[in-house]
């Protein structure tokens, strides 16, 4: 699946913390339905049996609906799923060639600097996620971003960058004018009692960040 960077205007990372009994795979259609326009699975604590039978649920969703399928920090289990791209951490980022070894893949990192922007970008990165923009419950030790380094990080770079860490409907529109193509969300969208609902408004609000 060729990149092109309105995949990042509402970007969903996956957490089953918030699932209630639902599937994930039924979650993830729900928030497709309402406006999602990339998934990232990223799971912690799943054995490799489960993650993958969970990725191959997702993926058939994401696949049905033509929305790209990320996958998290592992370039194998993306390979051997087939999925469409992989996205992967500062301290995930393998010696060597990361550009060749993820060939034919859409190719996301992490930044929460310029210079780790610049150093990504360099590698052949698609685009960066960056953050953490707000408080986020994912990621204890992550740090806040300002609008200012915001602005700096999108300004030193010519990838598109999408904002992630805390980011809900009270607070997205702050990241207006910051750069950014899109927003990556979690508990916005699965934590959500009606999570369609809750994508087609986030939709809404990341269209006007823009």
């Amino acid at each position: 699946m060729k990149f092109e960077k309105e995949m990042l205007t509402l970007y969903a990372v996956t957490d089953q913390t918030w699932l209630n009994g639902r599937t994930l795979a039924e979650v993830v259609e729900q928030v497709i339905r309402g406006g999602v326009t990339m998934v990232q699975m990223r799971e912690k604590g799943q054995s490799e049996e489960e993650m993958m039978q969970t990725a191959r649920e997702v993926q058939a969703v994401c696949r049905e609906y033509n929305v790209p399928f990320i996958i998290n920090d592992s370039i194998e289990l993306a390979r051997k799923l087939g999925a469409d791209g992989v996205h992967l951490g500062q301290s995930d980022v393998p010696e060597g060639d990361v550009r060749k070894m993820t060939e034919g893949l859409i190719l996301g990192m992490s930044a929460n600097t310029v210079e780790s922007a610049q150093c990504a970008a360099a590698k052949g990165a698609d685009y960066l996620g960056v953050g953490a923009v707000f408080g986020t419950t994912t990621k204890h030790d992550a740090r806040h971003l300002s609008p200012e380094k915001l602005r700096e990080i999108t300004s030193a770079v010519d990838i598109p960058v999408v904002a992630i860490g805390g980011i809900n409907q009270d607070n997205i529109l702050e990241l207006s004018g910051c750069g950014m193509e899109g927003a990556a969300v979690v508990s916005a969208l699965f934590a959500q009692k009606d999570p369609e609902q809750a994508a087609r408004e986030m939709r809404e609000k990341a269209e006007q960040m823009k």
